[in-house]
């Protein structure tokens, strides 16, 4: 895995996701609540606090030992990794322990030999932190942008899936498309309110 994306918008940040699996879904993890790009910046950020150096890596093995209270103080500095950095924290770790427990800390076997795009969900959705539409735009991110594509990804991943829909990080690959991105977003909270304001 080896790719360029543009997701945080800052090509040393988004260069660590591009070539590390667990940099991505700690990525993925981290963006609730807060600014796509913030989101996505945050394993550079956090590889950088634990030493990791430019070329370095997040480590599921070390990240999952950590002192938890060590680990949240690391991504409370500010600037803090997230808007919560001590419920992401203990998030973050938990996906950490669940990758060294079922898959020897490689977060890249929970796709590597995936048979179909229904498994691949089915395996990220077991993910901590990873519910139904997470897992479907990350499985969507996989697909479109990280070449990986079992049979069936697209309709795995619903309407993430659909080509050129700017829904998701899935879809971002430069300023232009996050507009896309965002404005879709705003689209839907305007939506959801309006709903919810006539009782429906």
């Amino acid at each position: 895995m080896d790719v360029t994306l543009h997701l945080a918008q800052e090509p040393e940040a988004d260069a660590l996701p591009g070539r590390s699996p667990l940099a991505a879904l700690t990525g993925m993890l981290l963006d609730q609540q807060v600014p796509m790009e913030w989101a996505f910046k945050g394993p550079r950020t956090i590889a950088d606090r634990l030493g990791a150096g430019a070329d370095g890596d997040l480590d599921a093995h070390d990240i999952a030992t950590m002192d938890p209270e060590a680990f949240a103080a690391l991504l409370s500095e500010k600037p803090a990794v997230h808007r919560y950095p001590g419920s992401m924290a203990q998030r973050i770790q938990q996906l950490c322990q669940y990758l060294v427990e079922h898959y020897d800390g490689d977060a890249e076997a929970v796709w590597r030999d995936a048979g179909s795009g229904a498994e691949l969900r089915k395996r990220l959705e077991e993910l901590p932190g990873f519910g139904k539409q997470k897992a479907q735009i990350f499985l969507a991110l996989l697909g479109k942008q990280l070449g990986v594509t079992p049979k069936g990804w697209r309709e795995a991943a619903g309407a993430y899936g659909e080509p050129k829909s700017f829904r998701s990080v899935a879809d971002i690959t430069g300023p232009e498309s996050l507009a896309k991105v965002r404005a879709h977003k705003q689209e839907m909270k305007a939506a959801a309110r309006a709903a919810k304001a006539s009782g429906t």
